[in-house]
């Protein structure tokens, strides 16, 4: 598979951490960034990267947040490889019974480490269709729990973005779930494919020299790695996306929200 329509993008809000991981990410592949520190991120950035990179000729997309740090990074190819050949749409962790202080929907994946079909889906896109989809039918999917080793709702709607996940499913896309351990830290997790952990997550991102806690802790996975923690500045070869009228569009958005529940409400007491 030629690596040159393989690309990896990350919603960042904390630059600083991005500018060390994204130093061990897949070699020779597309980077793209969608700066998040206006508040992008979830629902709203893969809105975003349908319009930004429909015409960057990308078969495999992988999601991966700042706060993930590859051990072997070559394993993404590994992982395509398999997706490909088992025509497979998504792959990453369970939002629910895999993670233990995530206890949401297990059928869904959490965007932290994801990949895509990004050319298959991008047939089918409809971004309308899905925004419909933020929903859960009784007994509508089926779940094998036995490697479940933490509580779960199968009923949960938590992260926005579900519905991304919820329109795949039911257009009859396949899934394959990654598996995770905790580290020591109670927070951090690894990622494992094929019994082999090839990367981490460390979550918290946002907090990352904003918070002692946070920032001693993912310091500790950084140093475990052999991560320099020296400020690193981004690679020239990483394209940045940022939708410099993101506020602007949601405070509007909010504001005629309020406008119509305001107008609703007070028409029905008329």
């Amino acid at each position: 598979m030629p690596k040159s329509t393989i690309a990896i993008l990350t919603t960042v809000a904390n630059f600083e951490l991005y500018g060390m991981t994204s130093r061990l990410f897949p070699k020779d592949i597309k980077k793209y960034v969608i700066d998040g520190r206006n508040g992008m991120h979830g629902i709203h950035s893969i809105y975003y990267m349908f319009k930004k990179l429909s015409n960057k000729d990308i078969d495999w997309l992988i999601l991966a947040d700042e706060d993930v740090i590859f051990k072997d990074s070559h394993v993404v190819f590994s992982i395509i490889d398999k997706m490909k050949g088992e025509q497979i749409s998504v792959c990453g962790v369970r939002d629910g019974g895999v993670i233990a202080h995530r206890h949401f929907n297990p059928l869904m994946v959490n965007t932290f480490f994801t990949i895509i079909n990004f050319k298959e889906i991008l047939k089918i896109w409809n971004k309308n269709e899905l925004k419909k989809q933020q929903f859960i039918l009784p007994s509508e999917f089926k779940l094998d729990s036995n490697r479940l080793s933490s509580t779960f709702d199968l009923n949960s709607l938590y992260e926005p973005y579900y519905c991304f996940f919820l329109w795949l499913k039911r257009k009859g896309k396949n899934f394959l779930y990654l598996d995770a351990q905790m580290l020591d830290d109670g927070i951090s997790n690894s990622i494992i494919f094929n019994n082999k952990e090839f990367a981490y997550h460390t979550w918290y991102a946002r907090s990352y020299n904003a918070n002692e806690k946070h920032t001693n802790r993912i310091n500790a996975v950084l140093n475990n790695m052999g991560v320099d923690i020296a400020p690193s500045k981004i690679n020239a070869d990483i394209v940045i996306f940022k939708d410099s009228l993101f506020n602007l569009k949601i405070s509007l958005m909010k504001f005629y929200k309020r406008f119509v529940n305001k107008f609703d409400a007070k028409n029905r007491t008329i």
